[in-house]
């Protein structure tokens, strides 16, 4: 009976041991963990620029390529070829930048008119006829939310 006790007093059984070293394991990880993810060097992302919406409207005869303003991250144009018509495009326009649409017909020409409207309000309308004709327009968006 001596020889019990003895065993007792040593720390239990095998299954205690794993136990207790599975424990102390999942612990080591949990903490792992979670220095990881409070110690990150990320900074905050910056806030997004206001916006206001801005639509962009084609209409008429023929084949057009289309250039338009949106909110793009590298500030580049975004290009449609070979649309028909008519077209409608409502998008997010930083505020400071100048909205801007720009069509060319194609070599079989037509006639086709450009519309801009920023917050339902239209700004600017202008036409290209012919072969390769062109219309831009343009508007002005304020810096300040408005």
């Amino acid at each position: 009976m001596l020889e019990e006790k003895g065993n007792e007093s040593t720390g239990g059984s095998p299954d205690r041991l794993g136990f207790l070293i599975g424990g102390i394991a999942l612990l080591a990880c949990f903490g792992l963990v979670g220095y990881g993810i409070l110690d990150t060097d990320e900074q905050p992302k910056p806030r997004a620029a206001p916006t206001a919406e801005v639509t962009y409207e084609v209409t008429g005869t023929g084949t057009v390529e289309i250039s338009y303003l949106a909110r793009n991250e590298a500030g580049t144009a975004t290009v449609e070829k070979a649309v028909t018509l008519p077209w409608t495009k409502s998008v997010q326009v930083p505020l400071g930048k100048a909205p801007t649409i720009a069509l060319v017909l194609d070599g079989k020409g037509g006639q086709a008119s450009c519309a801009l409207a920023i917050r339902g309000k239209h700004v600017q309308r202008a036409t290209a006829m012919g072969k390769f004709g062109r219309a831009t327009c343009t508007g002005e968006l304020p810096e300040g939310d408005g």
